[in-house]
């Protein structure tokens, strides 16, 4: 992978965003995040194929069919293939996957793939509504107004019951502290302005369940956003034919993608096992172990989230992913940096370019093109790891890329 570009995650927290004012259309974002890589590759006229990932277009937006939108960007890929995938919040990772799985089989040598979401077209209430598509809408009438913040409450709470509520609420703090720091290095950034003094502070306001949920509060929350991210997906023989050296991008060396039954609760609400298999997966067909790792992309859709995906890849035990936190080794001079540029807490949560967004974030560590928060990437661990999760832990892609040699 080479080439991304991430347009602004644009919400509630950018200058640029005013809730009563126009706002740019699902159109403008696929236009300026793919003309963003094929502006580094040549153009249209280098892609063989076109892939977008996207949760819920119609509804928002009203707008289906977005493969068709790929000749708008550059003439070029008028009547090349393309194609659209879904899977709630993991659609940006299944755009990845199906532009890998192209390239491995020899229908394509260069891809170009962008993950785009369009959030912020109806009132709070609605989109929750929308959003509660991502996972059993039959279960929808009695669940909370807000379904995924319940969702991950109801998580948090077993959290508490099994291990303790003072230390946990801490660590969820600790993580959202970690999330804006990190987001405050990143120009596109939906948090880059955030000037809180005393992030942790904040953090540890005590929920209010008459308003939203009683176990989490907004700092909680990934936030609301629109936005857009495009990578190119290429062959050693795409390389070259974009002009684009080995340094100069990522190999991606190992894949897991796992699925569960969306119609069942989860099996436990102290694991993400799903992610835990999908992680898993992908480290083996690798060849490498969690100590391999220099930085991780998780989705931390909640606070939540991202202490049950520390420890769905194994790195602290079960009930002691908030001691890991807290220790200080997910922060980005710790042991294993987790969400460079702020996550989805952070940097924010486009739906379906989410998994894109995470791809863009790795190249960017592993090819030392990430300004103000670039990372050390030790010599001897080479590889990062991107976790994007769709619904409530029901569709995992897991993916292992690995700094090229010079």
């Amino acid at each position: 992978m080479t080439a991304g570009y991430n347009t602004i995650s644009l919400g509630t927290g950018r200058k640029e965003f005013h809730p009563k004012k126009p706002r740019p259309g699902i159109e403008h974002y696929m236009k300026e995040a793919g003309q963003g890589t094929l502006g580094q590759i040549g153009g249209g006229k280098n892609v063989d194929e076109s892939i977008v990932g996207n949760f819920m277009a119609e509804r928002f937006v009203r707008q289906a069919h977005l493969n068709a939108l790929f000749p708008m960007i550059d003439k070029d890929l008028e009547y090349k293939p393309a194609t659209r995938v879904e899977g709630a919040c993991a659609s940006g990772g299944l755009a990845l996957l199906s532009g890998i799985r192209s390239i491995l089989a020899g229908t394509a040598e260069v891809v170009l793939a962008i993950g785009v979401e369009v959030q912020n077209s109806v009132k709070a209430v609605y989109g929750a509504d929308f959003l509660a598509l991502a996972g059993w809408y039959h279960n929808r009438k009695e669940g909370h107004a807000y379904f995924f913040p319940g969702q991950f409450s109801d998580r948090t709470q077993s959290y508490y019951d099994a291990w303790g509520k003072e230390n946990t609420r801490k660590a969820l703090a600790r993580w959202y502290h970690n999330a804006i720091e990190n987001a405050r290095l990143c120009p596109t950034a939906q948090e880059y302005t955030n000037r809180t003094e005393d992030l942790e502070l904040m953090a540890m306001a005590e929920p209010d369940p008459k308003t939203f949920t009683p176990c989490l509060n907004v700092m909680d929350c990934s936030k609301v956003s629109d936005g857009a991210s495009a990578i190119a997906i290429v062959s050693e023989e795409g390389l070259e034919r974009i002009g684009i050296l080995p340094a100069h991008a990522v190999e991606i060396v190992g894949m897991g993608h796992a699925v569960a039954d969306i119609t069942q609760p989860p099996v436990d609400p102290l694991t993400f096992s799903t992610m835990k298999v999908s992680a898993a997966q992908a480290m083996e067909s690798a060849g490498i172990t969690k100590e391999d790792l220099a930085t991780v992309e998780t989705h931390d859709c909640f606070t939540i989230a991202g202490l049950l995906g520390v420890e769905a890849l194994g790195l602290a035990e079960k009930g002691k992913g908030g001691d890991y936190v807290l220790e200080g080794h997910t922060a980005r001079d710790g042991k294993i940096p987790f969400n460079t540029t702020g996550g989805l807490i952070g940097w924010g949560h486009p739906t379906g370019a989410t998994g894109v967004h995470m791809a863009i974030t790795l190249w960017e560590q592993l090819t030392g093109r990430a300004g103000e928060a670039q990372i050390n990437i030790p010599s001897e661990r080479p590889y990062g790891l991107s976790m994007n999760m769709g619904g409530d832990d029901r569709t995992v892609v897991s993916l292992v890329y690995k700094k090229c040699n010079p």
